[in-house]
């Protein structure tokens, strides 16, 4: 099983990065997938997640407005489109994935996997 998170960089606020996931080794289409981000001396705190189907979608408040989550399960990738970024959205970002219970996709401990994490850095 592998995820591999891609497409972070540095943008200055008000800017846009669209980041990436793909998704092998596992039926992508039976798992719902999410964000999380870690910035530096933080916790690991929940960004975005979609079922499986890509019917549903839970946001973090933070993320609300801002970020789309996205899937296509035709491809095994996953998506996080993040306009008007903020620095404060200067973060390790991870895609995961999880299969049990939809209702603790907004928690890291309802997924099964995670990719290794892309760096974004919104500069003020």
């Amino acid at each position: 099983v592998q995820l591999q998170a891609s497409g972070g960089g540095l943008v200055q606020a008000g800017g846009s990065l669209r980041l990436s996931c793909a998704a092998s080794g596992y039926s992508f289409s039976n798992y719902y997938m999410g964000w999380f981000r870690q910035a530096p001396g933080k916790e690991r705190e929940f960004v975005a997640a979609i079922y499986w189907s890509g019917a549903v979608t839970s946001y973090a408040d933070s993320a609300k407005g801002r970020f789309t989550i996205s899937r296509d399960n035709a491809k095994n990738t996953g998506s996080l489109q993040m306009n008007s970024l903020k620095p404060e959205d200067t973060a390790v970002y991870y895609c995961a994935a999880g299969r049990a219970f939809w209702s603790r996709a907004t928690a890291a401990r309802g997924y099964d996997y995670w990719g290794q994490g892309t760096l974004v850095t919104v500069s003020s």
